[in-house]
């Protein structure tokens, strides 16, 4: 049951993750959650996170910014890291990530979600069998609605890194590190 919200990985942080080599895999696209994915909830886009949408671009991906919030705060982080968005995106239903591959020109096999919650941002991208990352929070002051999350988020990673544990221990591939 709690399968359907476990991520393909949880790394620390999206700045950690090895782009160069998912494109050498195939993976051509990235859909990133904002707050506390890339900056602290409500927080400008900063040089690390414009840097990290430049190098992207450098090495071809196409990016979008897929968001629950308001238009003013996705639009003015998606402009200064040079990023499409959808708005009011209503994670973790699918037509949100749907639409952000429909304009990236992309589909599940070759589109990254990388985001910081469990039962919005990686629920909603396995429901379609996009591959998901998950990252931990970038910064621990959240909305009440999200800490109450957090304590369910607990319960879900304990088993799922209970299950990893289980698999590392059958395969010599090690594609979670957390």
């Amino acid at each position: 049951m709690l399968k359907k919200f476990y991520p393909g990985e949880y790394l620390d942080s999206a700045y950690e993750i090895p782009f160069e080599k998912l494109y050498d895999e195939g993976w051509r696209a990235v859909i990133f959650d904002i707050d506390n994915t890339l900056v602290p909830h409500g927080a400008s886009a900063d040089g690390r996170a414009c840097a990290l949408f430049l190098h992207l671009r450098e090495l071809g991906y196409r990016c979008t910014l897929l968001s629950n919030n308001k238009e003013p705060r996705v639009k003015m982080f998606a402009d200064a890291v040079d990023a499409a968005y959808i708005h009011k995106a209503g994670k973790p239903k699918a037509a949100g990530y749907r639409q952000a591959m429909e304009r990236m020109g992309t589909d599940r096999k070759n589109t990254l979600f990388v985001g910081d919650q469990i039962f919005t941002d990686v629920y909603g991208a396995n429901r379609l069998g996009i591959r998901t990352i998950l990252v931990k929070p970038v910064h621990p002051k959240e909305e009440i609605q999200i800490v109450l999350k957090r304590y369910l988020e607990k319960i879900v990673l304990y088993f799922y890194r209970r299950r990893q544990g289980k698999q590392k221990g059958n395969s010599n591939e090690n594609y979670n590190r957390k």
